[in-house]
C-alpha cells in the first residue's frame, strides 16, 4: 500500500476502570508534526478493556482522512488482538481459541472499520513506566472516570 503522499499520526491511548466493571474512562493523544489533540470519555458502568479499546477508537475515528498511524498502547489485548488474534477470531465468525464468544466483539468490530482506511502499526509499551504520552492518557482516563461518577452524583441528586 502506497503512504507517501499520507499524513503521520501518532495515536497514543489508555483506558482505566475503578473496579472492574465498574466507572471507567479513556485518554488518547493524537500528533501529528507539532499539532497535538487530546480525547477522553466515559461510561458508568465498564470494563477495562473496553476502555482501552474505547481510547484507541476514539482517536482513529477523530482522523479525517487516510494516515500512516502509530498506536502505542499499554493493552497487549489490543496489540495481540490487532496483530495476532483478530483474523482467526473473523476466519471462525467472531469465535476465540476456545470456540466461546470473542468478549467485546462489537468494540473490536468498531476497531477495525476504524483502521482499515489507515496504515496502522500497533505498538505496545509497559504501563506505568514513566512513559510521558502512556501517563498523561492515564491521567486523561482518571479525570473522566472523576467527571462521570460527578454527573452520576448529580443525577442521583436529582432523583
Amino acid at each position: 500500500m502506497e503512504h507517501d503522499n499520507k499524513p503521520f499520526v501518532e495515536i497514543y491511548a489508555d483506558g482505566a476502570c475503578s473496579g472492574n466493571p465498574g466507572v471507567g474512562g479513556y485518554g488518547a493523544i493524537l500528533r501529528a508534526g507539532d499539532k497535538e489533540r487530546e480525547l477522553s470519555g466515559c461510561e458508568e458502568m465498564t470494563t477495562n478493556n473496553r476502555m482501552e479499546l474505547l481510547g484507541v477508537i476514539s482517536a482513529l475515528e477523530a482522523l479525517r482522512r487516510p494516515c500512516r498511524v502509530q498506536v502505542t498502547t499499554d493493552s497487549n489485548y489490543i496489540v495481540k488482538g490487532m496483530n495476532e488474534w483478530i483474523e482467526g477470531w473473523i476466519n471462525k465468525n467472531w469465535k476465540n481459541s476456545q470456540k466461546k464468544d470473542v468478549l467485546n466483539r462489537d468494540l473490536w468490530e468498531r476497531l477495525l472499520r476504524a483502521s482499515r482506511q489507515h496504515d496502522v502499526e500497533w505498538l505496545w509499551i509497559k504501563g506505568h513506566n514513566g512513559h510521558l504520552e502512556n501517563e498523561r492518557c492515564d491521567e486523561l482516563a482518571r479525570e473522566a472516570i472523576k467527571k462521570c461518577r460527578q454527573r452520576m452524583q448529580k443525577k442521583d441528586e436529582k432523583d
